[in-house]
């Protein structure tokens, strides 16, 4: 097996993300890996059919991007403690398009994603970002579901 010396996570601030996320860190930290966190906005075409009225579609992507930024700032204070060898990114675009871009432009040894364990119409109606990433990668992926209670 290769080492692991480089891993990407995924960040969407969701619970299953956070939970993966654990599992990141502490193989980071196990393996004295570096660690990337990327946060992808989606494409912002996305939002063109919404109407809203008191402000411009450049400024709602410009605030979405803030948002994000600020959203990055604090999960990395209040989830990293004492790890210092990690960078962070905020993309936009499809999100398994862009993990799959970051861990080829990092050299990532391992991706580790949350999955919401969607099925059925759920499924087909919104897609798997892991699933996606799990078929084009071309690295191991690990993927973490939230424990059932």
């Amino acid at each position: 097996m290769k080492p692991f010396t480089k891993i990407l996570t995924a960040v969407d601030f969701s619970e299953n993300s956070d939970y993966a996320f654990e599992y990141a860190l502490t193989l980071a930290n196990q393996f004295n890996a570096e660690l990337t966190i990327i946060h992808v906005i989606n494409e912002p075409v996305d939002l063109r059919g919404f109407y809203v009225p008191h402000i411009s579609f450049e400024q709602l992507e410009k605030e979405i991007e803030e948002s994000a930024v600020k959203m990055m700032a604090t999960f990395c204070s209040s989830k990293l403690g004492a790890f210092t060898n990690y960078k962070t990114a905020i993309v936009t675009g499809i999100p398994c398009d862009e993990i799959i871009a970051a861990a080829d432009k990092n050299d990532a040894s391992l991706i580790v994603l949350g999955t919401h364990g969607r099925t059925g119409l759920d499924r087909i109606l919104f897609g798997s970002t892991a699933e996606r990433v799990v078929r084009s990668a071309g690295c191991p992926v690990l993927t973490v579901r939230l424990p059932t209670p």
